[in-house]
């Protein structure tokens, strides 16, 4: 590990970054150099422009191209002390979509095609408490209070913990799960002692629990967050309350959901019914004329264009 290296990795964990993120804006700040065979200190603003240049290039998303511009960004103001040069690394205009979002028979569907009972019980953590993947995988047997109803999410993303309401139906899942597989210390075990169920296996059953529900969205895990946080909008939970529950620092993160529920949409009024309604006794204004093999515009053009 080169010296530089080490000092922008140190520089991103006195800031407290996750572990997740410090591997991966180092890993982007590896491709920038490699890609230039050459150290960052010896680059400027005309290396990453034509290194922005490059990724455009090649295809890569917008958000592998602005993962890339974090990275650089820290490094030349965190740790080589050139800030002037910060201002000269531009973030791409990531596209707007909407993610995608299950409807409650379709919540129902993927949860009785889980590919076993613990992937079930799992499914039903992310979806009753709208936890993230990575929520889900680290999940203990202390983070369940059934006294107070709570579920205890630690160390979230962002360094925070929270607590999540814990309904009756999911504690009664969790304790026939524990009674049947007798967890000691991670509710959800995984192959090597000592830890956790890792991401990677929960989204490989994620996709085969998807592929046999019937699922054509483009879905994943976080999916049943969405859901979660869509149906609880749509059931009138405001959007402050709403932010605490998902652990949002921003309000204008929880706003997505706003543009996902449809309950407020599907209750209004179209003008076409309007305009029916309008028109209701004229019905020379209002009535659509039965469509011929030729619009009666153009059978109306025909003697001008005879004359000419």
């Amino acid at each position: 590990m080169t010296p530089l290296r080490q000092r922008f990795i140190e520089d991103l964990q006195r800031r407290n970054y996750a572990e997740r993120t410090v591997g991966s804006y180092t890993d982007a700040v590896a491709k920038f150099a490699l890609h230039f065979d050459c150290s960052p200190e010896f680059l400027d603003g005309e290396h990453v422009r034509q290194y922005q240049l490059h990724l455009i290039d090649r295809g890569y998303s917008w958000s592998t191209f602005n993962q890339a511009v974090c990275a650089m960004r820290l490094l030349y103001k965190l740790t080589l002390g050139r800030p002037n040069l910060v201002e000269a690394i531009p973030f791409g205009k990531k596209p707007k979509t909407l993610p995608a979002v299950f409807s409650k028979p379709e919540v129902a569907r993927v949860l009785a095609c889980a590919v076993d009972d613990r992937f079930a019980v799992m499914l039903q953590a992310a979806y009753g408490c709208g936890l993230r993947i990575s929520e889900v995988t680290h999940l203990r047997i202390a983070d369940i209070d059934s006294q107070r109803m709570v579920l205890h999410i630690r160390c979230a993303k962002g360094h925070k913990d929270r607590l999540v309401p814990l309904s009756r139906l999911l504690l009664r899942r969790l304790r026939d799960y524990w009674r049947a597989h007798r967890p000691s210390d991670w509710l959800f075990p995984g192959q090597k002692a000592g830890c956790p169920i890792s991401t990677g296996q929960v989204q490989r059953l994620c996709r085969l629990t998807l592929q046999a529900a019937g699922i054509s969205k483009q879905a994943s895990m976080h999916t049943l967050r969405h859901s979660y946080a869509t149906h609880l909008l749509e059931a009138g939970a405001d959007l402050p309350t709403l932010q605490k529950l998902l652990g949002h620092n921003q309000l204008s993160t929880t706003l997505l959901y706003v543009h996902l529920s449809q309950e407020h949409l599907l209750r209004t009024p179209s003008p076409l019914d309007s305009l029916a309604e309008a028109c209701a006794g004229e019905d020379a204004l209002w009535t659509i004329p039965p469509l011929t093999s030729e619009p009666s515009c153009a059978r109306q053009r025909r003697p001008a264009a005879a004359m000419r």
